[in-house]
C-alpha cells in the first residue's frame, strides 16, 4: 500500500472544501422553499447539498485513487476500499434553508479503520477547522486546543435534538435537564460539525447528541482528538463512528457527560 501524504493531502481538501463552501454560499441568495425535498420525517434535502456534494465527489476523486466514498446524499458509493471519503457537503441543512448561519461543509478521509485527515469549513465565518494524522489540529493555519477548564460547573456545552429517532427521548431530555442544572449552560447550533469545531478550539467544553450519523462526525471528532480532546460513545467506547452516538470534549467536559449519560441511560433506556 502506497504511503500517502496526510499533511499534502489536507492542503487539496481545506480548497476543495472552500470551492464547495463558495457554492453553498452563493447558492445562499438565490434558493427557494419550493427548492425543499423530504428525504423523511423532518429530513430536508436541497439540489444545493447534492450539487455540492458532486462537486466534492469529483475533486477528491484524484487525490486518493482508488478511494471510496460514504456520503450523506449518496452520489457516490464504496465497497470496502482500504481508503473512503466520509462527507457531508451541508452539514446543517436546516439552517441552511431558514436563513439561519451556522452550517458547514465536513469531509474525512478513512485508511483503513482509521480517520487520517479531517476538514470542518464553517461556511459564513469563513473559518476552516481542520487536521491530519501526525499532525497537528488548526483553524485557518492557527494552532487550536481544547478548552483548558477543569471546572465542569462551569463548562459550556453543546447539543441537537433528534429529529427522527425519539426511542431515547424522555431520558435525553433527563440528561439535558440535569446538564442544563449543573454547567453554564447548552447550545444547539444545528450543526454537528459546527459543534465538534467549536470544541476543538476551545468554545465549547463538551459535545453531546444521539441519532447520528458517520458523515456528521466523522471531521469533527478527528480534529478534537487532534487538539488534545477525548471523544466516544455514550458507554465511553472508543467505537463511536457508526455507532450513531457520541460525546467529545476536554478530559474534564467529556468525563463530566460521560457520568451523567451513564447515570441516566443505565437506568431507563427509553
Amino acid at each position: 500500500m502506497e504511503t500517502i501524504n496526510y499533511a499534502a493531502i489536507v492542503e487539496k481538501v481545506r480548497q476543495i472544501a472552500a470551492n464547495a463552501g463558495a457554492y453553498i454560499k452563493t447558492e445562499s441568495e438565490k434558493f427557494k422553499q419550493s427548492d425543499i425535498e423530504l428525504k423523511g420525517e423532518h429530513n430536508y434535502v436541497t439540489y444545493v447539498d447534492k450539487n455540492a456534494e458532486t462537486l466534492i465527489v469529483e475533486q477528491l476523486t484524484p487525490l486518493v485513487p482508488g478511494a471510496g466514498f460514504i456520503t450523506e446524499e449518496d452520489t457516490a458509493g464504496h465497497q470496502n476500499e482500504y481508503f473512503k471519503w466520509i462527507i457531508d457537503p451541508l452539514d446543517g441543512t436546516t439552517n441552511f434553508i431558514h436563513g439561519i448561519p451556522v452550517y458547514c461543509v465536513s469531509i474525512a478521509l478513512m485508511e483503513g479503520d482509521e480517520i487520517v485527515v479531517g476538514v470542518v469549513y464553517e461556511i459564513n465565518l469563513d473559518e476552516c477547522f481542520y487536521a491530519w494524522k501526525g499532525g497537528e489540529a488548526r483553524l485557518n493555519d492557527k494552532r487550536i486546543r481544547v478548552s483548558r477548564n477543569t471546572d465542569f460547573n462551569s463548562a459550556l456545552l453543546a447539543t441537537g435534538f433528534p429529529y427522527q429517532d425519539y426511542g431515547h427521548l424522555t431520558t435525553y431530555l433527563r440528561v439535558f435537564e440535569h446538564l442544563m442544572k449543573h454547567t453554564a449552560g447548552i447550545r444547539r447550533l444545528g450543526s454537528a460539525a459546527a459543534d465538534l469545531a467549536y470544541v476543538a478550539c476551545g468554545r465549547f467544553e463538551g459535545f453531546y447528541e444521539y441519532g447520528l450519523n458517520a458523515w456528521d462526525v466523522a471531521a469533527g471528532a478527528f480534529i478534537v482528538e487532534m487538539a488534545g480532546g477525548v471523544v466516544s460513545g455514550f458507554t465511553g467506547e472508543a467505537n463511536y463512528l457508526f455507532g450513531r452516538e457520541l460525546l467529545a470534549g476536554n478530559t474534564s467536559g467529556h468525563a463530566g457527560m460521560l457520568k451523567v449519560i451513564r447515570q441516566y441511560f443505565g437506568e431507563n433506556k427509553s
